[in-house]
């Protein structure tokens, strides 16, 4: 094309957008090269996720260790800084969509974040090990530089309401049965278990790999990156917070604080004081 010509307006949408994920035109929508018609009942909301983040099908039985992972870290109750916005700004009479962006907005770094956290960590040792140290090496390594240089808990580990998180062996029992069957290789359980047994030999006691640290292991295992962890927890913890903000909606309370009534906070200001 001569620098005289002009483009048309599809050429220049074209230049001004580019992406691999999905080609539509009038009547034809491709994701990933797949007609969606053909994708339609017949691959599952996992599967489907794992397509649009990595290019091509899972296999059947890493849809399910995905779905198994999406599907443990649902809910954990108004008790969770996420699902008491939810229900808090449904009490405000916002609509269904606000109360869950109210919510997702603050899965962040404390709340929602220690997955990628944890797999990070659970990374750090395996790259270790792909270096030429010893499961027991890398593990004490990683660990006495985070006691060193970081501050907080060790990611993955410990749970602020539950002594076990309940979910958490189940969910490495069911990667052991994975690994078994050969779908995944069972490495990032294998350092998981051996972080959780290092902290508890320097500490003296026992602090449980929790929901986190679990399903870090089976993002992991089924090689999403750290990033990708916390994003995949956002998508989880949406069903819980949908289903909050929907069941609050159809209660009469409006305008509902984080505390009773009856409960209030406190103050550590000035005295009473007086202008004059």
């Amino acid at each position: 094309m001569s620098g005289t010509e002009k483009k048309t307006g599809r050429e220049r949408g074209e230049e001004w957008w580019s992406t691999e994920i999905i080609e539509m035109r009038p009547g034809m929508i491709r994701l990933r090269g797949y007609e969606i018609q053909d994708l339609i009942g017949r691959v599952s909301f996992p599967a489907m996720i794992w397509l649009m983040l990595r290019g091509d099908l899972p296999t059947e039985e890493q849809a399910e260790l995905l779905g198994i992972a999406l599907g443990a870290a649902v809910d954990h109750g108004p008790q969770a800084p996420s699902i008491a916005i939810a229900r808090m700004a449904a009490t405000c009479g916002v609509g269904i969509n606000s109360a869950m962006a109210s919510a997702i907005n603050v899965l962040g770094d404390v709340h929602g974040g220690a997955g990628e956290q944890a797999l990070s960590f659970f990374g750090d040792i395996a790259a270790a090990m792909d270096e030429g140290r010893s499961l027991e090496e890398a593990v004490s390594a990683r660990i006495e530089k985070f006691f060193a240089e970081e501050k907080g808990y060790v990611p993955g580990l410990g749970h602020r309401f539950h002594p076990v998180d309940p979910r958490a062996p189940r969910l490495l029992e069911l990667v052991r049965e994975f690994a078994a069957r050969g779908v995944i290789d069972g490495r990032f359980g294998t350092i998981a278990e051996a972080v959780e047994a290092e902290v508890a030999r320097r500490k003296g006691k026992k602090i449980p790999l929790n929901i986190d640290g679990a399903t870090a292991v089976i993002y992991g295992e089924l090689g999403f990156p750290p990033p990708l962890t916390r994003g995949l927890f956002v998508l989880s913890r949406s069903v819980g917070i949908l289903a909050h903000a929907w069941e609050q909606s159809q209660q009469p309370d409006r305008n509902k604080g984080p505390l009773p009534r009856e409960w209030l906070w406190a103050y550590e200001g000035h005295p009473k004081r007086s202008l004059d």
